[in-house]
């Protein structure tokens, strides 16, 4: 069973509560849609499932339908209580916190867990790059996020929307854009497209072990800066045009050209020569 509309509609009414435009909450309201999601999440029975921003529990309904065994997290305090006498009959662990500054250790132990989350644009950028950076408990996410952010997440060299945050989660795991959810979806209805995105960890990083992640974003992000000059120019200070070439990168090179690759061969070869 998941929350229909007029669900959604009648635990708002009756609780007294309204959709936060500061917390970004817009709650979805087909139960064909919550399914489809889980399905492309690839939930199963057994599998450890934690979703961020639970909201009233329509998409946690549809993971623990599944057999999963279900962690709710939500920072809406007002919610909380009625998330809790939604989905906790079925099993599901809730937790009152903000995603952002959660113990993540502590909530995961050292299982292996699939995320599945429907992220406001505001957050969806830095919480899925930080989750990638700190949290290696999470091998798969199923992500719902404003189609310009889902975009820029699995874009590849040579996208319009291929940045530093691209490189970011090619560094660490593949990620594709599945499937679009229409607007007319949710409620409040937005104002923008979203999609879904799925991203899966590697097994080990895009990168050898050899050059220190920290500086390789550094450089990444430097070169991203200056994305319309050429790199000879974008990396003064960061990487001489000897130490391009050395990588196997043109000079005369953009940074939205180079696959993570050809970025960790940049960082290395600056690093042993600076």
């Amino acid at each position: 069973m998941t929350l229909s509309g007029r669900d959604i509609s009648e635990l708002l009414a009756v609780n007294g509560l309204h959709p936060s435009r500061a917390l970004g909450q817009n709650f979805v309201t087909d139960p064909n849609t919550v399914r489809r999601i889980a399905r492309l999440a690839g939930v199963r029975e057994g599998d450890r499932v934690v979703e961020i921003g639970a909201g009233l529990g329509s998409l946690t309904l549809a993971l623990a339908e599944t057999g999963a065994s279900v962690t709710a997290i939500e920072v809406d305090r007002g919610i909380v209580p009625v998330l809790r006498g939604v989905v906790e009959p079925h099993g599901v662990r809730v937790i009152e916190a903000d995603a952002r500054t959660i113990d993540w250790p502590t909530v995961l132990g050292d299982e292996r867990w699939t995320l599945v989350a429907n992220l406001p644009y505001n957050v969806a950028t830095p919480l899925v790059a930080d989750l990638l950076d700190d949290v290696p408990q999470i091998d798969r996410m199923l992500v719902m996020v404003q189609r310009e952010v889902g975009e820029r997440l699995a874009a590849a060299p040579g996208d319009e929307a291929y940045g530093a945050v691209s490189v970011k989660v090619a560094y660490w795991a593949r990620a594709e854009v599945v499937g679009r959810v229409p607007r007319t979806v949710f409620l409040p209805k937005p104002n923008v497209e979203s999609v879904l995105v799925r991203i899966e960890r590697r097994i080990v990083p895009a990168v050898a072990a050899d050059v220190d992640p920290e500086w390789l974003f550094a450089v990444v992000r430097a070169g991203f800066a200056h994305r319309r000059k050429m790199l000879r120019g974008a990396l003064a200070g960061v990487a001489t045009v000897e130490q391009l070439e050395a990588a196997g990168v043109a000079p005369t090179a953009r940074a939205e050209e180079l696959d993570v690759e050809a970025w960790g061969r940049i960082a290395r070869e600056a690093a042993a020569r600076g």
